[in-house]
């Protein structure tokens, strides 16, 4: 009788961790570019309380495709770091009376462990940490480029702040009206702030998202974002003064319908245009518009939206009639220009705000359809009640308006975006200073090369109060005055943290580099990454700004300009919820991953992690269902152990095959979950056969060896295997015989296909199709599953599933 050693997965991954540790065994050579690919994650925030299961999720399917493009020949860069400035880590020094920096080390302690622990493929020897000097040296540096090329600039403006970091925000960290750190509600605040200048490249930015292999809800949300609109500028003149109001629109062929003009309350010609009979109403609104947020404005509904009536008029520009000027909170300051023509009889929020103020209603494009008649119409149409334009389709009279008034210097054909300047200063303590200086008069000037890291100071209490700490500090006095003469003195606040994530995938190439930001030749090899792995979270953040990042440097050749674009496939995670919501510890719903690990293992932990879903959807956490795993890789163990150096047969071969042929499309479409869900298929096939061909066997530990390498390498050095598992090659697909694509249909339409032998009943069809839909059809073929659906069956054809509208 033959005795099976226990799988002790404790002993095994112990052994193996120190191993790919001692050997360096996933250390890169970037000066080796052939067949080059670089995969990566987005790089974590060191919280206090580590990693959990949900976290894991990212981490286990990217270092799933970087073992898998190694098995394919790549050399595989899979590198890690940590973004580690912020709010979180000064605001826990703040509460435990230590400095942030020893808050973040012992986090960064906590995780590296932790990731390790997951067995994760990671190039260790390239990590960067943001908070660095020798990193930050040279974020301040990338600001001073920025400078130099005037898209860094310091201006007055309205900005957005969070009463209870007490630190400015960018427009895309408020979800709706409140921070998206803490979740107070944000206010508004006038101060002199340092702004990236990302408007310079709005149609770059908007444009290049037709080039990258990108979720198509993250290209939406980013060009709506953006907001790219074309238009007209429209110029109405004041009656009775030498001012003038510019105003943009996408709808020149509603030009005569228009019955007023609506403004900003912040709009600049507000106080001129205000009428001494209308003064005292002005101010009044003005007085309780200033305690709205820009969120509380847009998403108020029509009827809470208010308006107050200036006293002075303007000049229609086509039709010299006279235009009451009204102001009215729902439109922005920062905008187009702030003032907007309102087209009662063809625009929804016009109508409303013409009924509550008794404003005239001028309907000037005639429908097509009889059903459409109703006001207000938005659509386009035929002109009527517009002299000279009468008759014209829509797009002919818009084209035929612009011309006229550019002629008569009254408008001109425009297009506008919505994105504004991405605001980076913060007051707050940990974050890289921003390397400028001031002379005694207060202008501006780069902090000399030389100077750089300008260092944090340490002689400060981190406590927020409006400023930034920095401004208390002493030692960071003395030290402008030092280097630059008596009454310099250094900008005291800090980059927002979304800066030193712009552009650390460049770093991680050279991370050690003190000569220079990163080299140039390793970022022509290398990027754009080819794989990037993170959260939806970050579609108007992050990636926006990486992307400006990218293009700026391109643009002015500190990178070779055919890399406009720094991520050419990204991949978003789908959350894990407890409970139906996300994990939190303020929710009391996070499972620890370190006491499943302890219990089961990592390998058990990261399989799970694969097959609770499909990957880019939300998938609830289910502790059964470890189990399942866990009982898989003891049952691959046994049947390991127990095969023998012969040869398979025709029948396994083609077994294999078929296997390897249905993974192979799952892995290019991400379908991680039914990738495991076949190979369990398969091992239950090799379980019930009398002899198992080692060298079969071999070939499907290569196949697993991305989700469970600690298991898969323990047995391939068993079988005598001197190298890792993971230099080893893919297993060639070959011809199977009855290997069909089986068409899933509905109503007759092809959805997608599935492998299948050919002579698989109807009810194991639609099992497979269950363990395997593609997930953007995943909800619908589910609800086709139901007995009561109709469907038509082919054996190894077709099915079609019927359903009626």
């Amino acid at each position: 009788m033959v005795m099976i050693e226990p799988y002790d997965h404790s002993e095994i991954e112990k052994k193996w961790r120190e191993n790919w540790q001692k050997d360096q065994t996933y250390t890169t050579d970037l000066t080796k570019n052939e067949k080059a690919f670089y995969c990566l994650d987005m790089f974590p925030y060191p919280s206090g309380e580590g990693l959990h299961v949900g976290h894991w999720r990212g981490y286990v399917m990217s270092d799933f495709y970087a073992r898998y493009q190694r098995l394919q020949g790549k050399n595989v860069f899979h590198p890690m770091g940590f973004d580690a400035f912020g709010l979180p880590a000064e605001n826990a020094a703040i509460k435990s009376e230590t400095h942030p920096k020893e808050f973040t080390q012992r986090a960064i302690k906590t995780f590296t462990a932790q990731l390790s622990q997951m067995g994760a493929s990671y190039d260790w020897s390239k990590k960067i940490v943001t908070s660095d000097p020798e990193y930050y040296r040279w974020t301040q540096w990338l600001f001073l480029q920025l400078f130099k090329h005037s898209l860094a600039e310091k201006r007055k403006s309205l900005v957005n702040w969070c009463p209870k970091d007490q630190t400015v925000l960018a427009n895309e960290q408020v979800i709706d009206g409140c921070c998206e750190r803490c979740g107070t509600v944000v206010t508004k605040k006038e101060l002199d702030q340092w702004y990236f200048k990302t408007t310079a490249m709005a149609e770059e930015l908007y444009g290049g998202l037709d080039g990258v292999k990108w979720p198509e809800r993250v290209k939406t949300l980013q060009r709506n974002w953006i907001g790219k609109s074309k238009g007209a500028n429209v110029k109405f003149s004041v009656v009775n003064s030498r001012f003038s109001i510019e105003v943009f629109t996408t709808r020149p062929d509603t030009l005569f319908g228009v019955t007023a003009l609506v403004l900003s309350p912040e709009h600049p010609l507000v106080s001129k245009l205000t009428t001494q009979e209308s003064n005292e109403k002005v101010e009044e609104y003005l007085e309780g518009v200033a305690s709205k947020t820009n969120i509380d404005r847009m998403q108020a509904k029509e009827t809470e939206k208010t308006a107050v009536f200036t006293g002075t008029y303007a000049t229609h520009p086509l039709t010299n009639e006279n235009i009451p000027i009204w102001l009215a909170d729902y439109v922005l300051a920062d905008y187009a220009s702030g003032a907007v023509m309102c087209v009662p009889a063809h625009d929804e929020r016009d109508y409303q705000f013409a009924k509550t103020h008794n404003l005239p209603i001028k309907q000037v494009i005639s429908p097509t359809a009889v059903s459409d008649a109703n006001l207000p119409y938005i659509g386009q149409g035929i002109i009527i009640s517009s002299k000279g334009y009468n008759g014209l389709n829509s797009n002919k009279a818009s084209e035929n308006i612009v011309a006229d008034l550019t002629n008569a210097a009254k408008g001109e054909q425009k297009t506008i975006y919505r994105l504004r300047d991405w605001l980076v200063s913060r007051q707050r303590y940990w974050g890289a200073p921003i390397p400028i200086v001031y002379d005694p008069d207060g202008k501006a000037y780069a902090v000399k090369d030389e100077h750089l890291p300008l260092l944090l100071p340490d002689d400060v209490d981190f406590l927020p109060g409006g400023e930034s700490p920095i401004a208390r500090s002493k030692e960071y006095a003395m030290r402008a005055e030092k280097l630059y003469g008596v009454g310099w003195r250094f900008e005291t606040d800090t980059l927002d943290t979304f800066v030193d994530s712009s552009w650390y995938f460049f770093r991680y190439l050279s991370p050690t580099d003190s000569s220079q930001p990163f080299d140039k030749d390793l970022v022509k090899n290398w990027l754009p990454v080819d794989f990037y792995v993170g959260g939806i979270e970050h579609a108007t953040l992050h990636l926006l700004y990486a992307r400006f990042i990218c293009r700026f440097l391109a643009k002015f050749g500190y990178i070779d300009s055919s890399i406009a674009e720094p991520f050419s496939q990204l991949f978003n995670i789908g959350m894990v919820n407890m409970h139906g919501a996300k994990m939190s510890k303020s929710k009391d719903n996070v499972v620890s991953a370190d006491q499943l690990v302890e219990h089961y293992g990592a390998d058990t932990l990261r399989g799970y992690e694969l097959f609770i879903g499909p990957m880019d959807v939300e998938a609830e956490w289910n502790p059964q269902g470890v189990n399942g795993i866990h009982r898989f890789l003891i049952k691959l163990w046994k049947v390991s152990q127990s095969c023998q150096d012969i040869e398979a047969s025709d029948e396994n071969n083609q077994e294999f095959q078929r296997y390897l042929h249905s993974i192979s499309q799952m892995i290019n479409q991400h379908r991680l979950n039914t990738v495991l869900a076949q190979a369990m298929t398969f091992l239950q096939y090799l379980h019930t056969q009398p002899k198992v061909s080692k060298k079969l066997l071999e070939n499907f530990l290569i196949t697993l060896s991305p989700i469970f390498p600690f298991i898969c390498e323990e047995l391939w050095q068993k079988f005598g295997h001197d190298q890792s598992i993971g230099q080893e090659s893919w297993p060639e697909l070959a011809e199977v015989a009855n290997y069909l694509e089986l068409s899933v249909r509905i109503n007759n339409k092809h959805v997608y296909s599935i492998p299948v032998r050919g002579d698989e009943s109807e009810e194991e069809t639609l099992e497979l199709i269950k363990q395997s839909p593609p997930p953007s059809q995943k909800d619908k073929l589910l609800k086709l599953l139901e007995p009561n659906t109709r469907r038509v069956y082919k054996t190894g054809s077709f099915i079609n599933f019927v359903v009626h509208s």
